[in-house]
């Protein structure tokens, strides 16, 4: 009781508007999708309206845009697609110069390299939040329930003071790394906790370590949420062994804010209110229909994706459009001795291995030279095992690749801790 008068009163003070907006999601969710389309559209005029009488980028960007012609969402194609060299680049003049009476200060990940640095205004945040809380209903979740963090980094005195003040306000408990010792202390306090959120791989190799020394398991979670890692098909059988449900995705960026969150069902629902998606030659382009002090206008993101053009119902109810998987990062190269090709090939690979031999692995691949491939594989796979994986990696690469297959090993980890299935040690 005590954490939810903490939740409620700083959620008033900090997101004002998230009651609101989280009212009416939970309405909208019953839309049909003529509706949601509608409301897209409205909302993307607006936003149009907005960026071209007061972003300086978009003003010279959109100059050639009429919106008072915008009928129909197809309309979109006659807007030119931003970058991400873009945002970098023209950062200031992006933003608008509307006057908002709260904003906050926005940072990537900075996981390609770069961390972009904007202004979000409470509005929006508080969309964003109220989605995220949404994706939690779905499961009988409530923000303010115990709940385990799998998320990583090596903090300074004063940062780790802020967390663990943080923490504490929000009834959460994190771990840090893959070191056993931590990660049982952490198995300990699972017991009360309703969800687990964070790194996939984290929550993957705490479920091995409960599965493996017999641990006592956690019998109060309701919900395994994995963010900004590829959660892996071999994850889910340990997972659900230890948790007693798989791990469920949400998708989404700081830029364009929640993309789309999986119901129970096992369907990757676009946040239809928050966000416009297309897929343009297997990649997203992403409208934020809901920020107003740095507009995301088609913004290409970076990943592969693949939205589900089926027109399947769900069971859960819901109209909202379907991403049927995001296969990897865009932008990643592999070289081989002549060509160059890209690390969604890695995906397939092992996507292939899953879905024709019923083998699942998990899998780290590391470049340190031209023509020549490290495949890590935690498993120790047999010679017959082994031979599937090789001939899927001949399938895509022909002899234009050397390989070294290393069985029964561990990965490298990110910044962060975070778990990277490519790393790439070439520059071009």
């Amino acid at each position: 009781m005590i954490y939810r008068i903490i939740y409620k009163i700083g959620e008033r003070l900090r997101n004002p508007s998230l009651k609101e907006k989280y009212f009416f999601l939970k309405v909208s969710e019953k839309w049909s999708l003529d509706e949601l389309e509608k409301y897209q559209l409205q909302k993307l005029k607006e936003l149009l309206k907005i960026a071209i009488n007061n972003s300086p980028f978009y003003k010279e960007k959109l100059k050639d845009i009429n919106v008072s012609e915008f009928n129909s969402l197809s309309e979109l194609k006659k807007i030119p697609i931003t970058t991400k060299e873009e945002l970098f680049k023209y950062r200031s003049d992006v933003h608008t110069n509307l006057n908002f009476k709260k904003q906050f200060v926005a940072r990537t990940s900075g996981s390609s390299g770069k961390t972009l640095v904007f202004n979000r205004e409470e509005a929006a945040d508080s969309f964003n939040r109220a989605a995220i809380k949404r994706g939690y209903s779905w499961y009988n979740v409530n923000s303010w329930e115990r709940n385990g963090y799998f998320w990583g980094s090596n903090f300074s005195f004063l940062k780790k003071c802020k967390n663990n003040l943080l923490d504490k306000i929000q009834n959460r408990f994190r771990v840090f790394s893959f070191d056993e010792n931590q990660l049982k202390k952490f198995i300990i306090k699972l017991k009360k906790a309703s969800y687990v959120h964070g790194y996939s791989s984290m929550i993957y190799q705490t479920a091995v370590l409960i599965n493996a020394k017999k641990i006592s398991k956690p019998s109060k979670i309701k919900m395994v949420k994995g963010t900004s890692e590829k959660i892996l098909d071999s994850y889910q059988k340990e997972v659900i062994k230890a948790f007693g449900s798989k791990i469920i995705s949400e998708y989404g960026a700081t830029e364009s804010g929640i993309i789309a969150f999986e119901c129970p069902f096992g369907h990757m629902h676009i946040n239809m209110e928050g966000v416009l998606v297309e897929e343009i030659d297997n990649e997203i382009v992403v409208t934020n229909l809901q920020m107003h002090s740095f507009p995301i206008i088609r913004y290409r993101l970076g990943d592969y994706i693949k939205l589900d053009l089926s027109g399947e119902k769900c069971k859960c109810g819901l109209k909202h459009q379907v991403l049927e998987e995001v296969t990897g990062r865009i932008g990643e190269n592999i070289y081989g001795f002549n060509k160059t090709y890209p690390s969604l090939y890695l995906y397939y690979v092992f996507k292939n291995l899953s879905k024709n031999f019923n083998l699942q692995l998990n899998y780290q691949v590391i470049q340190e030279e031209k023509g020549e491939l490290i495949f890590l594989i935690e498993q120790n796979i047999n010679f017959s095992e082994e031979s599937k994986l090789v001939g899927e990696i001949e399938k895509y690469f022909k002899k234009d690749i050397s390989y070294i297959i290393k069985k029964n090993t561990t990965f490298n980890t990110h910044k962060k801790n975070k778990l990277k299935n490519f790393i790439s040690k070439i520059n071009g």
